[in-house]
């Protein structure tokens, strides 16, 4: 298989300096394999072409290139269906109501002989799925799923990120404690979440290595576990370092001022670019 990288934006604002840097990062990692673009285009409230079109401009700009056609999930709603009723089938999922005020509600209330839980409480595990209602999310039982698994001993990932390096494996207790039952899907297929997506998207571009921020290393765990239960093939991780403000504060696309677009029309070059975000 062909070394392939990817940038996986969602055309809901401005690239700001932090996609600058995992794109680049991604495309030069890629000089002697392939560089893919993938458009997360699921959310059709706030995803614009105006905003998919200025990716194009700001990629081209910064001396991008990548494989054509350009992979859109909206596109592949009926591969992330199928994974979907795959896992229910499985008897891996049930049906939850709760909003984030119960979350926040249930995870702060005082619970006898039990430190306040971190991950979802479970309110809904008990539900089974013929109980769903159109406005119920989907939510993986991460302990049915572990018990629906072979010995998880020496099964992992291997992280080549400057703060992450090494293999990490796959710790029940861990999954338990600190992953929870993540959402796969909310209301219906359009929504489906970023974890179900992605290990779906990897595996159908042939991606051998991921590269993104930081802030998602630990979601690697639960994409290694999807990994699993639906016999995807395992990509290599690399997370990078965050940019981040002068105040120490990530970036995000609100953050119009640090927009690829501002440093394009104020006569930056691409290469000044690099060297302002340390490439």
């Amino acid at each position: 298989m062909n070394f392939r990288t990817r940038f996986a934006p969602s055309p809901t604002g401005l690239l700001h300096l932090g996609h600058a840097y995992s794109a680049l990062l991604a495309f030069d990692m890629a000089e002697v394999g392939e560089f893919l673009l993938r458009m997360e285009d699921t959310d059709k409230t706030r995803c614009r072409p105006e905003f998919e079109a200025a990716i194009y401009e700001d990629l081209a700009w910064l001396g991008i290139t990548w494989q054509t056609p350009v992979w859109h999930q909206s596109d592949h709603l009926d591969t992330y269906e199928t994974a979907l009723n795959q896992l229910i089938q499985a008897n891996l999922c049930y049906p939850c109501s709760c909003t984030r005020r119960d979350i926040r509600n249930a995870q702060t209330a005082p619970q006898e002989g039990q430190a306040i839980q971190q991950t979802y409480p479970g309110t809904c595990r008990n539900r089974k799925m013929d109980e769903r209602t159109k406005t119920d999310a989907i939510r993986l039982d991460i302990r049915r799923a572990i018990n629906n698994l072979p010995d998880l001993s020496g099964i992992g990932f291997t992280e080549t990120g400057p703060n992450h390096t090494g293999v990490h494996f796959l710790n029940p207790k861990h999954l338990l404690t600190q992953v929870g039952d993540i959402v796969l899907a909310r209301h219906d297929i359009s929504t489906a979440s970023y974890h179900l997506c992605v290990v779906l998207d990897d595996a159908a571009q042939g991606v051998t290595k991921v590269v993104r921020g930081e802030d998602l290393f630990e979601a690697s765990y639960i994409h290694r576990l999807l990994q699993l239960l639906l016999k995807l093939p395992t990509p290599q991780y690399h997370h990078h370092p965050l940019i981040r403000d002068k105040h120490g504060k990530r970036l995000a696309k609100r953050d119009d001022a640090r927009a690829i677009r501002i440093y394009r029309d104020s006569g930056t070059r691409p290469d000044e670019v690099r060297r302002l975000i340390g490439l």
